[in-house]
């Protein structure tokens, strides 16, 4: 099972939001690089990073804060906010992200997305990010009208390989990740395509769980920063 470590983004700093709401946000630093620099001394290989400005604003206000973690680390870097046109998966792909994560444009444009998959294939990632079976979008400030099953159906027709689905209600309140999505998801999907686990993931054992589900990865966020989890036990255990 591949480990992200999650690096959020907020005005040059990192941040972990609660639950997705933008008032309620922790600064943990304001060295992007140095954070990505100890989770690759801690023997990381990959890097979920978000920028949240972008998420809401559709611009990419953090992007030379990626571009320098890329260029000054070994870090396979998979970066997500505010993905709305072909520009900008060029412009990440153009300094050697891993791939970008549309997911506001997935839901919004679904033609966009096939067009971006088709022609990128797996430079590009979506990320469903849901509120009960409705997907989120806009930086999690509004819900949508389509469910998680009908965009992954479409998905799958498109080609796309790999899916990031976070429950909003267990992002960032350390109160354990949403078990029987993941394995409905792995039941359902996971012959067609990768489904990655993000939100609320705090303790070793939920990841070892994840992992015989069979979900191909797990992002990590506040629990590697508020001590509940060590990087270097999960690498030791999980990382491929």
């Amino acid at each position: 099972m591949k480990i992200f470590p999650a690096i959020d983004l907020r005005g040059g700093n990192v941040v972990r939001l609660l639950q997705g709401d933008y008032s309620k946000e922790t600064i943990y630093s304001s060295n992007p690089l140095s954070v990505a620099a100890e989770f690759e001394e801690a023997g990381c290989e990959y890097l979920h990073v978000v920028d949240l400005d972008g998420a809401i604003g559709g611009t990419q206000p953090n992007f030379l804060a990626v571009k320098e973690i890329i260029e000054n680390t070994g870090l396979k870097v998979e970066i997500g906010g505010g993905i709305r046109n072909e520009q900008i998966i060029v412009d990440y792909a153009s300094i050697g992200a891993l791939r970008v994560i549309i997911g506001t444009m997935a839901v919004k444009d679904p033609e966009f997305t096939a067009r971006m998959i088709r022609k990128h294939g797996s430079n590009v990632a979506v990320g469903i990010d849901i509120v009960g079976i409705k997907a989120a979008i806009s930086g999690w400030t509004e819900v949508s009208d389509r469910t998680v099953d009908e965009m992954i159906e479409s998905l799958i027709d498109d080609g796309c390989d790999t899916i990031i689905c976070t429950d909003i209600s267990r992002d960032g309140a350390m109160k354990g990740t949403n078990m029987e999505l993941y394995r409905k998801l792995v039941k359902s999907y996971g012959g067609y395509i990768d489904i990655v686990a993000s939100g609320g993931i705090s303790t070793m054992d939920e990841l070892r769980k994840l992992r015989d589900i069979g979900v191909d990865a797990a992002i990590i966020g506040k629990a590697l920063y508020s001590g509940a989890l060590d990087i270097r036990d999960i690498v030791a255990e999980f990382a491929e």
